[in-house]
């Protein structure tokens, strides 16, 4: 992956993912269906973060397990 802080220039970073809930039905089942990637600059910290795709049956089994 080719990435440059817009910030401080430096093309170093750090991913990761986060999940996170998405509208009233699966805030009330706390279910989190919403993906994100991050990307994070090991220099400055800045921190951008890029829409995933979850599948449905993802969604299906992070409700059973909570």
């Amino acid at each position: 992956m080719n990435w440059v802080c817009c910030k401080c220039g430096n093309n170093e970073f750090d991913k990761d993912q986060i999940q996170t809930t998405g509208g009233n039905f699966s805030k009330l089942f706390d279910v989190q269906n919403k993906k994100f990637i991050s990307v994070t600059c090991t220099n400055c910290g800045y921190t951008e973060f890029y829409k995933s795709v979850t599948s449905s049956a993802m969604n299906i089994l992070d409700f059973l397990m909570d």
